[in-house]
């Protein structure tokens, strides 16, 4: 059970660093970082 929970993130953080700018870290402070995160997982979501 705990394999299926691990593979889901797992595969959500190979989906998020198709992103360019979330995988290179362009953004060096926190908050502009953590909001292409979000914008990234939204996208991903919707």
């Amino acid at each position: 059970m705990v394999y299926k929970r691990r593979n889901v993130v797992e595969r959500c953080f190979d989906r998020l660093k198709q992103w360019r700018g979330i995988a290179t870290r362009y953004d060096k402070t926190v908050q502009p970082y953590e909001a292409a995160v979000t914008l990234a997982s939204l996208l991903m979501w919707a």
